[in-house]
């Protein structure tokens, strides 16, 4: 019971990562495509330097954002997992104990 959930904890963790490399390689498209469209204009690069600057940055906070949710995520999971080992320990003992009792009662039926 607790490796499966340890295996679905691992892949909602791999789940997050992926989307959040998507997301990186996305903004990294992103800026090439800039900096070509960059490199064809007739402007000069400070005047957009305070638009990059901009986009950048929000960029870079969603991103942030994304890896404090799946950090939390993480921490919830691992909760769980410790919580769902302790129920498995608790019905494992419960399982001994109706072995036991299973052999008193024959021994009084003798």
């Amino acid at each position: 019971m607790a490796s499966a959930s340890s295996s679905s904890a691992r892949h909602l963790f791999d789940d997050s990562k992926k989307r959040l490399c998507a997301r990186v390689g996305v903004n990294v498209n992103n800026l090439g495509e800039l900096f070509l469209q960059l490199a064809n204009t007739k402007q000069p690069f400070i005047y957009f330097l305070p638009q990059i600057m901009h986009q950048t940055l929000k960029n870079f906070t969603q991103v942030d954002v994304v890896s404090d949710y799946s950090h939390q995520n993480l921490q919830k999971m691992t909760l769980i997992l410790q919580h769902v080992g302790y129920q498995y320990d608790v019905m494992q003992d419960s399982v001994n104990h109706l072995d036991y009792l299973k052999e008193q009662v024959t021994a009084m039926e003798r």
